[in-house]
């Protein structure tokens, strides 16, 4: 199906405040995750692989982070004027308030779309680890003659009310909502699951900018809450089904709908396992269907003798001499001799120094763990010494520095 003009935002403003302390310099969106990416990357990426190349990318707290990681990894081509992606902070058109809510971000954005004309307006999130091929997404909203289609994932019903649920017809037509309801609404054909809004949206362009109006006099300033309940009525608002959405060079063994919002420092955790071992939940090595990594200029990983098993190990890595297990490093980490590390994610530029062992730690950026730390084995000393989240596992904020206790 020949697909109109799109104009897609990200909204990428996200404090991320459970993921305290790895958003403490940083908003959520830019939160490294993986060998060598940002949770940003994903969205960006999916966008992309979809053909999708006109981006507006909106951002609130703590974003310079996030403002240099666009700058230096995703420039896109710069003789076509359409292909862009472009941080926007908030720019105060409509009064001194930064952004209330998801619709307001881009109520005082309006301009871009009354200046870009699309025909499609798509609105998505920025805190999610997925692939999806947006163009079917497409597909099914010119197929439905909607005015708005909302990304909707089937989970089981059982789990759903941790969730706001979609109500919908057997034709996928949204009929209603329930914001975590104690009894959701099953699928109407099957009972065993509720869809769950994804936060992802496509939009005609005049309903949408109709919505922002009529939300922005009522005060009401967030899509899920407002805008998406407001055209239940028009019964033009529909529901996608994301289980049906298909990635080339998936492999078997992968989850099939992967998505994990990684709110939490243990779903953060857990979404990298998840990547681990020959048959990972969740595959990054999808050469059909690529997230795009930013760029790393420096050398290869150099290994010079270690019993590493189960692990990635991005570029620029020197292990010297240790045993590495379960466990994600990112670039340019140096691990000295004698060094354990055990179910951790090491981000880019720590220092392990010799003879230190971390289990179920989370070490940020640009921190030394000094000789013969031992980090993870308890918890009533860890933590004067590091930030504990209640699932256990410690977490090093960025630039920290672990000094060894002198013995006595």
């Amino acid at each position: 199906m020949a697909h109109p003009k799109v104009l897609a935002f990200v909204l990428a403003g996200g404090k991320g405040e459970r993921l305290f302390p790895l958003t403490a310099f940083r908003s959520k969106p830019s939160v490294p995750f993986g060998g060598r990416y940002r949770i940003v990357d994903f969205v960006l990426s999916n966008f992309i692989n979809s053909h999708i190349y006109s981006i507006y990318l909106l951002v609130q707290y703590k974003s310079q982070s996030l403002i240099e990681h666009v700058r230096q990894n995703w420039v896109l081509s710069p003789v076509i004027k359409d292909h862009f992606v472009t941080v926007v902070p908030p720019q105060m058109r409509m009064g001194p308030e930064w952004f209330q809510g998801t619709a307001d971000a881009v109520f005082q954005n309006i301009n871009l779309i009354q200046q870009h004309n699309p025909e499609l307006v798509i609105v998505f999130g920025a805190d999610h680890i997925y692939r999806m091929d947006i163009r079917q997404m497409i597909d099914f909203h010119l197929q439905k003659d909607a005015f708005v289609t909302v990304a909707a994932r089937p989970v089981p019903v059982e789990q759903a009310s941790a969730f706001g649920v979609i109500q919908t017809n057997s034709e996928r037509r949204i009929v209603g909502f329930q914001e975590k309801p104690k009894k959701p609404t099953p699928m109407p054909d099957d009972p065993s699951r509720a869809y769950v809004s994804m936060g992802n949206y496509i939009f005609n362009r005049d309903v949408l900018l109709d919505a922002l109006a009529r939300a922005q006099r009522k005060k009401q300033h967030d899509f899920g809450a407002h805008v998406i309940p407001g055209l239940v009525d028009t019964e033009k608002a529909f529901a996608y089904d994301f289980a049906t959405n298909i990635i080339s060079g998936t492999m078997d063994c992968e989850e099939k709908g992967y998505w994990r919002d990684v709110g939490t420092i243990s779903a953060y955790f857990d979404a990298h396992m998840d990547m681990l071992g020959d048959r990972p939940l969740f595959e990054l090595g999808n050469r059909l269907w690529p997230i795009h990594p930013s760029g790393y200029e420096g050398p290869s990983a150099k290994i010079l003798r270690g019993d590493i098993r189960n692990s990635i190990i991005a570029e620029g890595t020197v292990i010297r001499k240790a045993k590495i297990r379960n466990s994600v490093i990112r670039s340019g980490v140096v691990i000295e001799d004698n060094v354990s590390v055990e179910d951790c994610i090491i981000m880019d530029h720590a220092v392990l120094k010799k003879g230190c062992s971390l289990r179920r730690v989370i070490v940020d950026k640009l921190n030394i763990i000094n000789e013969g730390e031992r980090i993870g084995f308890d918890p009533d000393k860890d933590r004067f010494r590091c930030h504990i989240d209640p699932s256990g596992i410690a977490i090093i904020p960025r630039g920290g520095r672990l000094m060894r206790r002198t013995k006595e």
